[in-house]
């Protein structure tokens, strides 16, 4: 009698570009009948939906909108969830080392371990820095912006290093989390912030650091960082400016076990694949978001949400068309706009050359990203939420016109 063998789909780890690769293929039939078994190899609990993660600097959101838990997400699934940390991955022999010495074999594999903060060599940078991509990052800041709140001073200096979209976002969020206690400072080296984003991006960034005091320097160079200031090179000048906290948020870089693997490369270490998203050499092994560069292209993609949204449905379908003996498809990605917060309740959208700013942009951009989380049960429970805020702001608003007209009536009824 011949036994079926099942086929195993690995998927490292659990952010948009791998959870959701994962997900899309769990709808497959040869899924739901247990002829593919999908295993998602993740370190952490709680997934997290970046984008939105400064909104619980600023209390907008709770944690369990935006870091559901894995358990939670992939209910109702087949998906075998494995948590563990990913030692080695041995290309040749299709086997994946884990932490407990333990090891998994795949027939496909899907790389979707992101990148690492990039340093450089600048003295005191990891000693007296935070970061800001995890959720251990935020709960770090949160203490530290607590314990700078305790401290009986009326005024407070933060520096955050790094003019993309990170550091903007960071700015305005922290700026008016911190309102008058604190001046922000962001710092880039380069001639200009957001650079390769639209013209109505940068405009409306600069109005909206610029309305919350935040100084931008550019064409700046960071040469030492101290415990309590840092030392940098503006223009002509070295000046030594007191801080009381260093946020480093310029940039990421390739992780040593992705560096590791022996197959093509860029200089910079990303891993070179094929337009449907494939190891040129290994073309059972599919590597997603920003460690990855498809080797036909001079510029790597960008390495944002909407990328591995894009690149995760590519590659379920070409992991089912490769087993199913069907064509595979290119990767086409489609550059939908971009979507900034810039402060609490506001943001900027710029779509197709149409920029929509203010609360209103605010509100799309939460709405937008509610409808991209993982599953359509987490998205209803969040939207749910989201509506009761709205619908509670719109009843104040209505009260407040009520109120103030009684007042005016009963105002002229004195003066008459």
């Amino acid at each position: 009698m011949n036994t079926k063998k099942t086929i195993n789909i690995c998927v490292l780890g659990g952010g948009f570009s791998g959870l959701y690769t994962a997900l899309y293929l769990s709808k497959n039939p040869h899924v739901k009948s247990g002829d593919w078994q999908i295993t998602l190899v993740e370190r952490n609990d709680n997934f997290l939906f970046t984008p939105l993660l400064y909104e619980l600097i600023t209390g907008e959101l709770q944690r369990w909108e935006i870091a559901p838990t894995y358990q939670k997400l992939l209910a109702g699934t087949s998906i075998k969830f494995c948590q563990h940390i990913v030692k080695k991955i041995d290309l040749n022999n299709r086997q994946i080392k884990l932490d407990n010495d333990n090891s998994l074999s795949y027939d496909y594999l899907v790389l979707g371990l992101g990148t690492q903060n990039r340093w450089v060599d600048i003295p005191g940078l990891k000693t007296h820095v935070l970061t800001f991509r995890t959720l251990k990052d935020l709960e770090q800041l949160q203490a530290k912006i607590h314990y700078l709140e305790t401290l009986d001073r009326k005024h407070l200096r933060v520096a955050i290093i790094g003019g993309g979209p990170n550091g903007v976002e960071l700015s305005c969020k922290l700026a008016d989390r911190l309102e008058k206690q604190a001046e922000v400072l962001l710092i880039d080296r380069g001639n200009q912030i957001l650079k390769g984003l639209s013209k109505g991006i940068r405009k409306a960034s600069y109005r909206a650091l610029g309305s919350r005091g935040v100084q931008v320097y550019l064409n700046t160079n960071v040469e030492t960082i101290h415990e309590n200031s840092i030392t940098i090179n503006y223009g002509e000048q070295t000046i030594n400016v007191p801080v009381d906290m260093v946020i480093w948020v310029a940039g990421t870089e390739s992780k040593p076990l992705i560096q590791s693997l022996n197959c093509q490369q860029t200089s910079s270490g990303k891993l070179l694949i094929n337009s449907r998203l494939q190891l040129i050499d290994y073309p059972e092994v599919f590597a997603l978001g920003d460690l990855a560069q498809i080797s036909n292209k001079n510029k790597s993609l960008p390495g944002t949400a909407q990328v591995a949204y894009q690149q995760a449905s590519c590659a379920a379908k070409n992991i089912a068309a490769i087993i199913e003996g069907k064509p595979l498809k290119s990767f086409n990605y489609l550059h939908l706009g971009d979507m900034l917060t810039l402060g609490r309740r506001t943001a900027i959208i710029s779509s197709y050359g149409i920029n929509i700013n203010g609360q209103i942009g605010g509100i799309l951009r939460r709405l937008a990203y509610i409808f991209r989380l993982p599953t359509m049960r987490h998205r209803l429970q969040v939207l749910r939420n989201f509506g009761q805020k709205i619908g509670l702001k719109i009843r104040r608003f209505f009260r407040s016109i009520i109120a103030n007209l009684l007042g005016q009536k009963s105002s002229s009824k004195y003066l008459k």
